[in-house]
């Protein structure tokens, strides 16, 4: 029979390891969890552009003929042209740099090195998607 005088022995070490397992499990995960806030981003104007920013647009052809903003220059003096061209110009002028896929690698970059040791450093190779 069940005596009512005697107190229980609480047995708390189950319970003990159970939260420890849950705080390394926690400790492991909550690194990782990342929050992302939803923003509604308002629709832009697909109808016009807002700045028309000035470029430079270079076309490099089968032949060998740099033609830099409808000049043509040869590619054996194009280093030097360039520097002439780009002389009062802003560096953070955006250059696009179109070739023809049939020239040589060294070609295509002689060209870039050129570009670059001139100051501009926002060139981007255009190909067709």
């Amino acid at each position: 029979m069940y005596d009512f005088n005697q107190k229980p022995d609480l047995n708390i070490t189950p319970l003990v390891d159970i939260m420890l397992v849950l705080l390394a499990i926690l400790m492991v995960t909550a690194p990782v969890i990342e929050f992302e806030e939803p923003i509604n981003l308002p629709k832009g104007s697909k109808s016009r552009q807002v700045q028309d920013f000035q470029k430079i647009n270079i076309l490099v052809s089968k032949e060998r003929i740099v033609i830099i903003n409808k000049k043509k220059y040869d590619i054996s003096n194009f280093a030097d042209s360039f520097l002439l061209f780009s002389n009062g110009k802003d560096k953070n002028t955006p250059v696009y740099i179109r070739a023809d896929k049939t020239l040589l690698y060294d070609d295509i970059i002689f060209v870039l090195k050129s570009i670059k040791e001139a100051g501009f450093f926002k060139v981007s190779l255009v190909t067709d998607s």
